[in-house]
């Protein structure tokens, strides 16, 4: 049996490119409801963590550090709850993120709920919900496919935030 994993973004590109448009309109609409680039990669960074997606991974660090994340975060985000180093804000965020992600009992999900719905208004809130929805979609789009990590080449001192 043949071992090779169809990529199905390229076997149905229609659907691939349909799912690009949700990204571009939900990028759109986090934009529209005041959540900085920051929050935004921090969210698609942690549900890539849960998921093992390692290329959502990559290009996701990246981008964070391109706007800005300092490496310290991005290298304690998996333990986030464990450090102070986030807003409330943030955490409120990746709380609501790692429940839609991790479905876990009613009861948790309503805390993580009300929690976000402490620092993050509606429409936040939804935007986090969409980032979530549409990461998750993406992570088990690579994940099925098996879409390989690129080799990049990092000038000495780590990897370039630029590119």
């Amino acid at each position: 049996m043949d071992d090779v994993r169809i990529l199905i973004d390229k076997q149905h590109p229609q659907v691939y490119r349909a799912l690009r448009e949700v990204s571009k309109a939900v990028q759109e609409v986090a934009s529209d409801t005041g959540l900085d680039a920051l929050l935004v990669e921090l969210v698609s960074v942690r549900v890539s963590q849960i998921n093992g997606c390692a290329v959502c991974l990559d290009v996701h660090v990246r981008k964070a550090l391109r706007a800005g994340e300092s490496p310290q975060r991005i290298a304690v985000l998996s333990a986030w709850r464990d450090t102070t180093l986030f807003s409330d804000r943030e955490r409120a965020a990746l709380a609501l993120a790692e429940s839609l992600t991790l479905l876990p009992e009613h009861a948790a999900q309503e805390r993580d709920y009300a929690e976000a719905r402490r620092h993050l208004t509606d429409e936040q809130l939804s935007a986090v919900g969409w980032i979530t929805i549409t990461m998750n979609a993406f992570n088990r789009l690579s994940i099925v496919s098996r879409h390989p990590v690129l080799s990049r080449n990092y000038p000495e001192g780590g990897p370039a935030v630029q590119g």
